[in-house]
């Protein structure tokens, strides 16, 4: 079986599902169907399924002429999971959130695999790409997997292999980035490798899916951590009156044992604010209490209130109160020059804005629309970047530095700017550094 499955991928005669068409299950898509194998993705939501069999793309910067293009000829969607039976390969890439109470919630994970195992049949390799804590492919989907008799590593094989998208980003594309694979059994390893090693430049095997898992969640606390230092670091250099941007410039010339990691009005994105909270969650079950991560935790969650205090003083030594004050947020999506709304602490920056009784709105090139999210609700529309509406707030607070907000602009014109990003280094009136 397994001798037949991976002739399959050598061959490109294996259809590849990807379930999950999101910021990853789409670059995804797209690599595959590039070397031209057969993609059918699914998805529980018939609007995004509807608009990928029209050729139109819901991801600013991925292209809906990609995506016709691949419609055309290799990719086809579905919310039709009964149709699981007519791949070799299923990639799950959908989302693994936190609950209300910072614990794991891998409901999306689990209802998927059960969504799927009817269908699984003998040739078939799962392969998780999902965020998730050490163990889960092994407790969770290895047992649903062999509920029909199937056994895994002989008749279907599973392998843990972490996502590593990282949208917006020009220098590194699905096929750059290297691929950390780990299988159940030394059989699911070797089919997990046949089945990337045609799609990724370089795969990178390990000795089991827990390895796997551990490393992705490896890759953001070190983030998280470091972030979390640069941010107490800020606060320590605003009290003695330092920039912090300029001293992070200054110690990045070390051509040794620095990284620069720089400060922001909180953390962003699915991973970084998200992923450290599964290894603590899991890390008690073995009685280890994580404090290190949890304090970087703590610090980057106190950030949006940094920003806030910092306005509220700023507009206070305008005898100003924040509220009634209007508020221009500049930027919500959680990193510059994309449309990714995912954990952006913009967002939870504009709501603390909300309950002080300022009157908010928000300006962004990549997000038009304030979006339907599962934590957040605002009625708001991009306001127009112009010099006479930027002239009419009392404040604005850059939260995110997209390329292609005109900065002499903003500087020229806004009456109060809440610099959250370092973007304004020259020390003028209307600026204060957060």
């Amino acid at each position: 079986m397994k001798n037949a499955t991976i002739q399959k991928f050598a061959d490109k005669t294996a259809k590849i599902g990807i379930v999950g068409l999101g910021y990853v299950g789409l670059p995804l898509m797209l690599r595959y169907v590039d070397i031209g194998f057969q993609v059918l993705g699914f998805d529980i939501d018939a609007e995004k399924v509807e608009k990928l069999n029209q050729g139109k793309s819901y991801i600013e910067h991925i292209s809906s002429e990609k995506i016709a293009e691949a419609s055309k000829t290799h990719f086809e969607a579905t919310t039709d999971f009964s149709r699981i039976r007519e791949v070799e390969a299923i990639i799950l890439c959908v989302p693994t959130p936190l609950n209300k109470y910072r614990e794991p919630d891998i409901s999306f994970v689990i209802n998927t695999t059960d969504t799927v195992k009817p269908y699984l049949r003998k040739g078939q390799v799962l392969s998780l790409e999902s965020t998730t804590y050490p163990g889960t492919t092994e407790e969770e989907l290895l047992p649903r997997m062999e509920e029909s008799g199937l056994k895994v590593g002989e008749d279907v094989f599973l392998v843990y292999s972490p996502e590593r998208e990282d949208p917006g980003n020009p220098n590194f594309e699905t096929r750059t980035i290297p691929k950390v694979i780990g299988g159940h059994t030394p059989a699911c390893l070797e089919v997990g490798i046949a089945l990337y090693k045609q799609a990724i430049d370089k795969v990178v095997p390990v000795s089991s899916t827990k390895a796997a898992e551990l490393t992705k969640l490896l890759e953001n606390i070190h983030r998280a951590v470091n972030i979390g230092l640069v941010n107490e670091m800020k606060i320590v250099a605003d009290k003695m009156d330092i920039d912090i941007h300029e001293v992070i410039t200054a110690a990045a010339t070390k051509p040794f044992g620095f990284v620069a990691y720089y400060p922001g009005p909180g953390l962003g994105g699915h991973c970084i604010p998200i992923d450290p909270f599964y290894l603590t969650w899991k890390a008690r079950e073995y009685g280890i209490n994580t404090r290190f991560i949890e304090l970087a935790g703590e610090v980057n969650s106190a950030m949006p209130e940094f920003v806030i205090n910092k306005t509220m003083l700023a507009l206070n030594d305008r005898n100003q109160s924040i509220k009634d004050s209007k508020v221009l947020v500049l930027g919500i999506s959680y990193k510059k020059n994309v449309d990714d709304m995912r954990e952006s602490p913009a967002v939870e920056v504009m709501e603390h804005l909300r309950d002080l009784g300022a009157k908010v709105a928000y300006t962004d090139p990549h997000v038009p629309v304030f979006p339907k999210m599962r934590e957040h609700k605002f009625d708001l529309k991009s306001e127009p970047f112009t010099a006479e509406n930027i002239a009419s707030f009392d404040c604005v607070i850059l939260t995110t530095d997209h390329d292609k907000f005109d900065y002499d602009l903003i500087k020229e014109h806004a009456k109060l700017i809440i610099d959250t990003r370092g973007k304004f280094r020259k020390p003028e009136k209307n600026i204060v550094k957060a």
